[in-house]
């Protein structure tokens, strides 16, 4: 553990808000490929989703192996939590779908926003255009 989070409660405490997480994966370069995510961490697994044709799906079908990133935001005690391990990539069912998107949409997007709003309906409907990323980590580090 490291100072700003010296318990894994203080871990979750940090993970509970909304905050955006970096997945890095290998992708089409040498470098590692990271880009933004929407999460939701349960204490055991680290849940995303992508958009069943994005080109990262295909890279993590290829290399599975990856670490997802989540920090401070600006203005806020340094820290961190990576979780590394190997994605799982699975179809969601409806019963999968809406309860990931009605927990992590509204921590990310104002819905009261029209257009947010629109796009998460849109969203809803299509449960078949996403697949589901699912990480449960082989390690977790964190630091700050």
């Amino acid at each position: 553990m490291s100072k700003r989070f010296p318990s894994q409660r203080d871990i979750d405490s940090f993970l509970s808000e909304p905050r955006l997480a970096m997945l890095l994966y290998h992708g089409p370069r040498p470098s590692p490929t990271g880009v933004p995510v929407w999460f939701d961490w349960d204490g055991d697994v680290v849940h995303m989703f992508s958009g069943r044709n994005s080109p990262k799906v295909q890279y993590l079908k290829d290399n599975p192996n990856v670490s997802v990133l989540v920090t401070n935001r600006v203005g806020e005690p340094e820290g961190w939590v990576a979780f590394d391990g190997q994605i799982q990539i699975a179809d969601f069912t409806e019963e999968s779908w809406l309860p990931l998107l009605d927990r992590v949409a509204p921590r990310y997007w104002d819905l009261q926003v029209p257009e947010y709003a629109d796009e998460i309906a849109t969203w809803r409907a299509a449960p078949n255009a996403f697949v589901s990323l699912r990480l449960e980590p082989s390690a977790i580090r964190s630091g700050g």
